[in-house]
């Protein structure tokens, strides 16, 4: 028998028929957002590995690209609410949250009344969040990372599925408030947008300019998503697969024996504990997604770039010969890959 037959013996008969069922549904997710969404298959399937394994996304692209409509939509065919905050230098903690409002009661008495903010949604779309003070983007980053938020005090708990998709302007950086790296380290994946191709934007240009754009059908419900997010959670992983996420990640350190010596001059700090846990999910989650009984080497490296590069920071030595993150990470993934190869040949 061999090591992937008894792997996936390891899941329930149940579990590989879910596994079966949420291909299908993803397949059938894929097609319907195609209809007003043209191109941006990499984004869409980004996007739903993240939503699948319960992190939540940080997008990044210039303005007219389609986000907030792509997000919008995305809850349409899974019946999910939907929330939009735009984030603003004057944008407040209460005005995410909610606050307390002096209502009068049938009884004539006055009470206070906690009225919920945007943040009571399944899926939040937090436009350009970087325009924000710190005091309001640490309020969304306890709904983030807690489920929860805090108002006067008292504890409000959000329901689930909960999923944060975050937009920054690369360009227009004047009048912003960087997010700190341990605020960036909270979102999964980096999910860059990039323009379409010639023929997309043509094809964008006719689709948008006539009638009014159709309505999506449902193909999930919030039921169904957290169904299939506990599935992913269940999706099973050799321990090749563990040891070559933990070696990548490491890698990523200037400051630690295994990195190699080309980097220490070109990264100022590297990935920390969480993107090996989020390599795993988002592995777990693009298996199952594409029919996979188990976490394969490919399911790691399909989300190795989204989760390592907002977690790699590189110098000013970096910058002054045009490498970047991405290039870093590329060039981690073909020196890990090659040792592993060598070593199934010696063995």
């Amino acid at each position: 028998m061999n090591p992937e037959s008894a792997t996936t013996q390891e899941l329930h008969e149940d579990d590989v028929s879910a596994i079966d069922e949420l291909r299908k549904r993803y397949q059938e997710l894929r097609e319907e957002l195609s209809r007003v969404i043209v191109g941006q298959d990499k984004v869409v399937e980004q996007l739903a590995i993240c939503l699948f394994a319960q992190g939540h996304s940080l997008l990044m692209g210039v303005p007219g690209l389609a986000k907030t409509m792509l997000v919008r939509r995305l809850a349409e065919t899974m019946s999910l609410s939907f929330s939009r905050i735009q984030f603003t230098p004057d944008l407040m903690p209460m005005d995410i949250t909610g606050t307390d409002i002096l209502q009068e009661t049938h009884e004539g008495r006055r009470e206070f009344e906690f009225v919920k903010g945007p943040v009571f949604a399944n899926i939040v779309l937090a436009d350009e969040i970087n325009r924000a003070p710190s005091k309001t983007q640490a309020a969304m980053l306890e709904a983030m990372q807690e489920h929860r938020v805090t108002v006067v005090g008292r504890p409000y708990e959000l329901t689930p599925p909960f999923f944060v998709l975050a937009t920054q302007n690369p360009v227009e950086q004047e009048g912003t408030y960087p997010l700190p790296e341990a605020q960036l380290d909270r979102f999964m994946f980096l999910i860059t947008v990039d323009y379409p191709s010639r023929s997309e934007e043509i094809e964008i240009a006719r689709t948008t300019t006539g009638a009014s754009l159709p309505q999506l059908g449902e193909i999930m419900d919030a039921e169904t998503v957290l169904r299939f997010q506990s599935l992913v959670r269940r999706v099973p992983v050799p321990q090749h697969i563990y040891e070559y996420a933990v070696d990548l990640v490491r890698r990523t350190r200037p400051n630690v024996d295994e990195s190699p010596d080309w980097l220490k001059p070109l990264v100022a700090w590297g990935a920390g504990p969480r993107a090996v846990q989020y390599l795993i999910l988002g592995a777990k989650s693009h298996a199952a997604l594409h029919g996979s009984y188990m976490a394969r080497l490919d399911d790691v490296l399909a989300v190795a770039e989204p989760v390592l590069t907002h977690r790699i920071l590189t110098n000013f030595n970096a910058e002054s010969e045009g490498i970047r993150s991405n290039d870093v990470i590329r060039r981690l993934v073909e020196e890990l890959n090659a040792e592993v190869s060598g070593k199934t040949r010696e063995s």
